[in-house]
């Protein structure tokens, strides 16, 4: 009786920890052309001209953004560690909005994984996100970017052949909006 107790228990953290390794080794890798995610064209005309896209039908895609870099953060409204960096990204928006070097090179969007339009809209509205805001709600982006947890932010730089390319993949929110600013132009060296 117990060692086929001891077999189940033993088989079951062997499929826990493959699991683990095997959701962490697909996380979006550095230097790897981005799979180029199609979004909605919001209705806002404001979050239109921000991302350059106010003439654009339909969807749009992350390379198509008027940007030379393009951080993305990976959220869900009922993430705890995403609504703590709430503020942190907005101070970050804002000091690049307010730098005439890096406003219009830099921009911000956010893709709630498994939320609603209205899920989303309710976190824009209660934490006052100032960049655009989009929903995945079956999770179809969250699989194409390797079902990364949240909050995890990737950074997106046009490569010389006018491809994204990934310059940043990481998880969590270690980093004061200063740190992230100060990453960001150093390793896209803008």
């Amino acid at each position: 009786m117990k060692t086929k107790y001891l077999h189940k228990t033993a088989v079951l953290i062997i499929i826990f920890l493959l699991l683990s390794f095997y959701s962490e080794a697909f996380e979006p890798a550095i230097g790897r052309k981005v799979l180029d995610v199609q979004l909605p064209v919001p209705e806002n005309s404001q979050y239109q001209s921000y991302l350059g896209v106010k003439n654009f039908q339909g969807n749009f895609r992350v390379s198509e953004i008027d940007a030379t870099v393009v951080l993305v953060e990976i959220f869900s409204m009922y993430c705890p560690h995403c609504q703590k960096a709430a503020p942190e990204l907005n101070a970050l928006f804002k000091q690049i909005e307010q730098n005439d070097k890096y406003r219009g090179k830099i921009k911000l969007i956010g893709i709630g994984v498994g939320n609603s339009d209205f899920e989303v809209e309710y976190f824009k509205k209660t934490y006052n996100i100032e960049f655009p805001l989009f929903s995945d709600p079956d999770f179809t982006i969250h699989k194409m970017l390797g079902e990364v947890r949240t909050p995890y932010f990737i950074g997106v730089k046009q490569s010389q052949d006018g491809k994204p390319e990934i310059f940043m993949s990481e998880a969590g929110r270690e980093k004061t909006p200063e740190e992230l600013f100060d990453l960001i132009t150093t390793i896209t060296d803008l």
